[in-house]
């Protein structure tokens, strides 16, 4: 991910103001609220694969009082002993994920392997019992989608989450909810892209990223996760999708390709356009301060520009109103004269992206008088770009604390089982059509990799 600290002062100083009284509650209640938490409520786990995902994850874990790390695993030794050293709990460390496995203490596990191990572990892992949370893309294969489905329903009291954490984002749920009330009219198109000026050396043979005998590229990747996204926004799963993939830059040995751009196809006609290249990381949202990743749903009424960020950069949103057009006199050629007339008086001027607001900051009759001004005066910094409003949490933490919750309560993660597969499918038949050069229907998948379960599926817990 981009790591940018460069922010207007005055905006900086502005995020320090109103959050240093909140901030410095929570730094001391952080204490007290770890040494009240028995160690029987906390959700004892390991993490399977301590690589660059693997160890970001550890670094977010140990802010994490509702789960304690007692192993760590990966056929690295460099990797194992960094891992064993930076999980604040001093967790076990295994070479062999069977060994975690049959561990009758641990009662989940979290799986951040190369994509090609996804599925053997995650099978291992609920085989033995355990909770699973996986990284996307959540399998490989089109037969390991059927098996997986029909592992996972069998096993309604444990959990199986998937690592989209845009589903997790605070800005991203506000987003649904204004598709849903029809704030930006109809959903027509999805824009979504991961621009980088250059691929990190996590992709560099002999990385596993590299090939395509582990690696589902930068399909499954990157646009694993604005695919989702696009799915999640127009409330189905797409018909079709056809794209163009390229290995033009990198003359390295690999063969992912470097660049890929997509479009998918809907059943009321809507779609998602999806674009990763390797030599640009321009973004052209947010007055382009921002780079590299974000989407843009679009819709009859308006648009809303999205990025979940990063570690440094704060997960953002803004939404625009569709200009209108001046409405014309249907006179001489009646109602087609009306609509060429009315384009034709479009200035094409826009009009400025407004904030993304979360409902606490929506003055409500609940609140004081002093609190309604309060908010009216925070919408009018948020406007004037003095301030933005900003989540709480990352949305990483939110989805590992909702993982663990998920675990003790039986409640169904945002991103379930379904999701992932619908995700891996998505990816699996991208990438189809890019090495085929061919319109797939994902319907083709029903017949790939020995066809679905006849089992039916059950819902595999209940919805939180």
């Amino acid at each position: 991910m981009p790591e940018k600290t460069e922010t207007p002062q005055k905006t900086e100083m502005s995020r320090r103001t109103a959050t240093k009284v909140t901030g410095a509650a929570a730094i001391a209640a952080a204490p007290f609220i770890q040494k009240m938490r028995g160690a029987n409520d906390q959700v004892q786990y390991a993490v399977i694969g301590t690589g660059s995902r693997g160890s970001y994850h550890i670094t977010h874990l140990n802010g994490i009082d509702s789960g304690r790390c007692v192993a760590v695993c990966d056929v690295d030794a460099t990797a194992l002993a960094k891992a064993q050293k930076e999980a604040r709990d001093k967790p076990q460390g295994f070479k062999d994920y069977r060994e975690v496995l049959a561990k009758k203490e641990i009662e989940a596990v979290i799986i951040a392997t190369p994509l090609y191990m996804h599925f053997p572990v995650t099978k291992d892992a609920l085989e033995a019992g355990k909770h699973v949370f996986c990284e996307k893309s959540l399998v490989f294969k089109p037969e390991e989608i059927h098996t997986l489905r029909k592992m996972s329903n069998d096993r309604p009291k444990q959990v199986l989450q998937v690592g989209l954490q845009r589903r997790y984002s605070k800005f991203y749920q506000t987003a649904k909810q204004m598709v849903d009330k029809g704030m930006i009219g109809k959903v027509t198109h999805v824009y979504g892209q991961w621009h980088r000026k250059s691929l990190p050396k996590t992709w560099v043979p002999p990385a596993w990223r590299a090939f395509r005998k582990y690696s589902g590229g930068l399909t499954a990747e990157l646009a694993s996760h604005q695919i989702d996204v696009a799915d999640w926004m127009i409330g189905a799963h797409p018909e079709s999708v056809m794209g163009m993939g390229g290995l033009d830059v990198y003359k390295d040995g690999r063969d992912v390709y470097d660049n890929i751009q997509l479009i998918f196809r809907y059943p009321q006609g809507q779609k998602l356009m999806y674009s990763s290249i390797c030599t640009n990381n321009h973004l052209a949202m947010f007055g382009s301060s921002r780079t590299e990743f974000g989407e843009m749903i679009m819709g009859t009424d308006g648009t809303i520009h999205i990025t979940v960020g990063t570690d440094l950069e704060p997960a953002t949103a803004l939404w625009f109103y569709e200009p209108g057009s001046k409405k014309a006199e249907p006179a001489k050629g009646g109602e087609k004269a009306a609509i060429a007339n009315a384009s034709l008086a479009s200035t094409g001027k826009g009009g400025k992206g407004l904030p993304v607001l979360f409902d606490e900051d929506k003055p409500s009759d609940q609140d004081s008088f002093l609190q309604k001004e309060l908010k009216f005066a925070k919408q009018w910094l948020y406007k004037k770009g003095v301030m933005v409003p900003e989540e709480t949490k990352n949305p990483v933490d939110v989805q590992l604390e909702s993982f663990f919750s998920d675990c003790r309560t039986g409640k169904r993660p945002l991103a379930d089982l379904e999701v992932g597969l619908e995700d891996s499918a998505n990816v699996i038949l991208a990438n189809l059509a890019m090495d085929e050069k061919r319109l797939v229907m994902m319907s083709e998948m029903e017949k790939m990799g020995g066809g679905p379960a006849k089992d039916k599926p059950v819902a595999p817990a209940k919805k939180a």
